[in-house]
C-alpha cells in the first residue's frame, strides 16, 4: 500500500511543483518556497534539533508556548520550526527573533524528505495538530528518530476516511509513534485507525495556553488612546472576500447608533489590499490606513489595517471581536487571541476549522454566533450600547481559556524522555 501511495505522489508532484512555480511568478511570497519543499533548506547550525512542524498560522502561534518552554529549559538545543503557508511562515519569523531555524516542510516525497532530514539532523520531531505523511513517518522510522503528534486531533470524519486507507495508515501509525491527544475522545480514534494503545495520552489543545505578549496588549492599549480612549471601537479580523462588506454594512448600522464608533478592518490576506482600499474608496468611507502610517481621525470611521503581523496589538486595541473566515465557507479563524485579551466575541457560523473551541465559547456563553449582515449589527449595538455586560461576557472567555491550560507543559513532559534516549 505505501508503494502505491508513493507512485501517486510521484504521479502528482509534477502538477504540483507547476502549479508552485506558477504562484511564484506572480506572488513573491513564494518565491523560494519550491526549493525548500523539494527538500533544499538550509543545514542545521548542528545537529540534534528538535523540528517542530505547524502547518499554518494558528498552528505556529499554538507553537510559540512550546518554544518558549522548550528554549526556557534548553537553551543550547537548536530548533528548527516547518510550516507550509507563506503567512505562516511570515508569522514564525515575527515570533521567533534568533535560536529557532524557519523553513517550509518538504513534499511527502522520498528524495524530498531524505534531504530535509540530512540537512536538519533532527533528535525528536513534533508535528501538531494531526497531519500524516506516510513516506516522512517511514523515512523517521528507518532512522530511528522519535515522532510525536502533538495536540493531536482525528475528526469522525478523518476516521471513516483513515480506515478506507488501513493498511497505509496503520502501517504509518505503528512505528511507535506517540501520541498526545487533545481530547480522550480523540484518543480513541487514534487507537481505532491502528495507533498503539500505549502510546496515546491525552494532554489537551496546546492553543489554550496562548500568551500575547504584555508589550503587545501595552502597544495596543496606547494606540486605542491615540484615538480618544472614550470612543467604541471593534475589530474584524481576518476577513476574506465578501466578508469586508458585511462588516461595512454592519458598521453602517452601528453608527447610526452609536456615530463616534470606529471599525478596525484587517484582511486576512495582504493580496487583497489593494481591493479592500478600493472597496473603501467606493463607498466613500471615511478611512485611514495603517501602511501610511496614519492615526484616524475623529471623523473617520474606519482604519485599515493594511499591515502584516499587527492582529493581536489591535485585538488589544478593541472592545468588541468579529473574527472572520466564518461568515463565509472558510471555517473561522482563532477565537483564542480576543478571548485571552477578555474581549466578547462574534463569529459567523461557519467555525469547522475550530468547532470544539467555538461550541465551548458558544455553550460557555462568551460567543456569539451570526449568520448575516443585520444580525451581525444588531449584537455590535447590543453590546456598544451596554459596555458592563460586554465585558462580563468577555471576562467568560478569558476564565475558559484559562481553565484549560497546561498542553505545553504535558506535550514537554512527553518531549524530555525522547532527548535522553536520543542523546
Amino acid at each position: 500500500m505505501r508503494l502505491l501511495y508513493v507512485l501517486l505522489i510521484y504521479l502528482i508532484a509534477p502538477l504540483v511543483i507547476a502549479h508552485e512555480a506558477w504562484k511564484a511568478l506572480f506572488n513573491p511570497e513564494y518565491r523560494g518556497r519550491l526549493r525548500q519543499r523539494l527538500g533544499f533548506v538550509q543545514r542545521a547550525v548542528r545537529a540534534g534539533s528538535v523540528w517542530i512542524h505547524a502547518v499554518s498560522v494558528g498552528e505556529v502561534q499554538a507553537a510559540a508556548g512550546l518554544v518558549s518552554e522548550l528554549q526556557r529549559r534548553y537553551p543550547a538545543l537548536p530548533i528548527v520550526l516547518t510550516t507550509v503557508t507563506p503567512t505562516g511562515a511570515q508569522r514564525a519569523r515575527s515570533l521567533f527573533k534568533e535560536g529557532v531555524q524557519i523553513c517550509y516542510l518538504p513534499y511527502d516525497l522520498p528524495g524530498s524528505v531524505g534531504r530535509f532530514l540530512d540537512r536538519i539532523s533532527p533528535q525528536v520531531v513534533v508535528i501538531l495538530e494531526t497531519e500524516i505523511w506516510p513516506t516522512l513517518y517511514h523515512q523517521l522510522g528507518q532512522r530511528r528518530i522519535p515522532l510525536l503528534l502533538g495536540s493531536a486531533r482525528v475528526s469522525t470524519r478523518s476516521v471513516d476516511r483513515y480506515r478506507r486507507m488501513a493498511t497505509l495508515f496503520r502501517d504509518t501509525l505503528s512505528h511507535g509513534i506517540l501520541i498526545g491527544a487533545q481530547t480522550p475522545a480523540d484518543a480513541d480514534r487514534f487507537r481505532a485507525i491502528g495507533a498503539a494503545p500505549g502510546r496515546v495520552q491525552v494532554t489537551g489543545n496546546i492553543k489554550y495556553d496562548l500568551a500575547i505578549p504584555a508589550d503587545t496588549v501595552d502597544a495596543g492599549r496606547a494606540l486605542r488612546q491615540q484615538w480618544g480612549g472614550e470612543r467604541p471601537v471593534w475589530i474584524a479580523g481576518s476577513t476574506h472576500e465578501g466578508e469586508e462588506d458585511a462588516a461595512l454594512a454592519a458598521h453602517a448600522a452601528v453608527r447610526a447608533r452609536h456615530p463616534d464608533t470606529l471599525l478596525l478592518l484587517v484582511p486576512r490576506h495582504p493580496q487583497r489590499f489593494d481591493a479592500v482600499r478600493a472597496l473603501l474608496r467606493k463607498r466613500g468611507v471615511p478611512h485611514a490606513q495603517r501602511s501610511a502610517g496614519a492615526v484616524p481621525a475623529p471623523g473617520d470611521a474606519v482604519f485599515l489595517i493594511d499591515t502584516l503581523g499587527e492582529l493581536q496589538m489591535f485585538y488589544a486595541a478593541a472592545d468588541i471581536a468579529f473574527v472572520a473566515g466564518s461568515l463565509v465557507p472558510i471555517g473561522g479563524h482563532s477565537l483564542l487571541e480576543p478571548a485571552v485579551l477578555g474581549l466578547p466575541m462574534l463569529s459567523g457560523p461557519h467555525t469547522h476549522n475550530s468547532q470544539d473551541i467555538a461550541d465551548m465559547f458558544e455553550h460557555a456563553g462568551a460567543l456569539r454566533i451570526v449568520r448575516s449582515q443585520e444580525e451581525l449589527g444588531y449584537r455590535l449595538i447590543e453590546w456598544i450600547g451596554d459596555p458592563e455586560r460586554a465585558r462580563a461576557t468577555g471576562a467568560i472567555g478569558r476564565e475558559a481559556v484559562a481553565a484549560n491550560r497546561g498542553a505545553v507543559d504535558r506535550l514537554v513532559a512527553m518531549i524530555e524522555p525522547l532527548l535522553r534516549t536520543s542523546a
